[in-house]
């Protein structure tokens, strides 16, 4: 397929494009930077004043939407909150407009989404079929931002929101930060270590994404989470097994709440997330289990 993909340069996409590659798939990023060719894909500017994005997208068979600034850049001031939404929005709106513009529309517009819209809860269990939506700045971003994508459906277009959990990588996502205390040997349980972890490997995630795009029955809401998410306790004594370190020393709520301001919600609460679509449609995780995706990564 003749696959474009915005957000080509970010954590998942990076793992994306390669996983993409492998497969033989023509690949197109769209891009701040000029028009150019590197490594066998194909850099088309967008966002840019007088960049025309459409003129070089006809025959994609299929976009992908990464764009959209980190949640784990920075503070969550105002002002960051601002771009964290803009940033989506704004991507998003753009794409409505490219597809608008083009003769044949790809068939699937897949959207990165974030299992955060889900309320923060230590009992319930979520699914896409759960219409329960938080009331918080990251539920409402997620929220505008799939409704947002839903517009490609009157062109025609199949589109998925893919509600992402906490991607576990080697050298970035959430994993990296929260190895570095097992390696110094004081590495323990943060917060109440009650709240729930719905994770997934960052390899699991490309290959969903590939799986979602490819799988005409497959649209709507998919939860690209692992089907075993654990208590941050549990998670952290994994880490600890893993790395063969000692799990001892707790981090104190109010620790995480002065060092990350508002954006520690992202530890300190969660939600236990089931991928039921991806699972009743026969996708298969290569890391199901968290000591398994450790063991790869770590």
């Amino acid at each position: 397929m003749k696959i474009a993909i915005t957000g080509g340069s970010g954590f998942v996409g990076q793992e994306l494009v390669k996983h993409l590659q492998q497969h033989g798939h023509e690949i197109v990023i769209l891009t701040r930077k000029s028009n150019h060719l590197a490594n066998g894909i194909q850099y088309i500017q967008w966002l840019s004043k007088n960049a025309a994005p459409e003129n070089y997208l006809e025959g994609v068979e299929a976009i992908v939407n990464l764009a959209g600034t980190s949640l784990n850049k920075g503070r969550w001031t105002e002002k960051q909150k601002r771009e964290i939404y803009d940033s989506r929005i704004s991507a998003t709106n753009e794409i409505i407009r490219i597809l608008k513009t083009l003769k044949t529309p790809p068939r699937v517009l897949l959207n990165a989404s974030a299992i955060g819209i889900y309320p923060a809860s230590k009992t319930t269990t979520y699914t896409e079929t759960s219409r329960d939506i938080a009331n918080d700045f990251l539920a409402k971003t997620v929220h505008d931002w799939e409704q947002s994508a839903k517009v490609a459906k009157d062109l025609g277009v199949r589109v998925v929101l893919a509600r992402f959990g906490v991607i576990l990588g080697k050298n970035s996502g959430a994993l990296p930060m929260m190895v570095v205390p097992y390696k110094l040997y004081i590495g323990g349980t943060v917060g109440t270590g009650s709240q729930w972890v719905s994770w997934v490997h960052v390899e699991d995630v490309a290959n969903a994404i590939t799986f979602a795009i490819s799988n005409e029955n497959l649209q709507g809401i998919i939860n690209v989470t692992s089907p075993n998410p654990v208590r941050m306790k549990n998670f952290g004594e994994t880490i600890a097994a893993v790395m063969h370190r000692p799990h001892w020393f707790p981090v104190p709520a109010l620790l995480m709440k002065l060092a990350l301001g508002k954006k520690s919600q992202l530890v300190l609460e969660g939600q236990q997330v089931l991928p039921k679509v991806l699972l009743t449609s026969n996708f298969q995780f290569q890391y199901p289990t968290l000591y398994s995706a450790l063991e790869n990564l770590l």
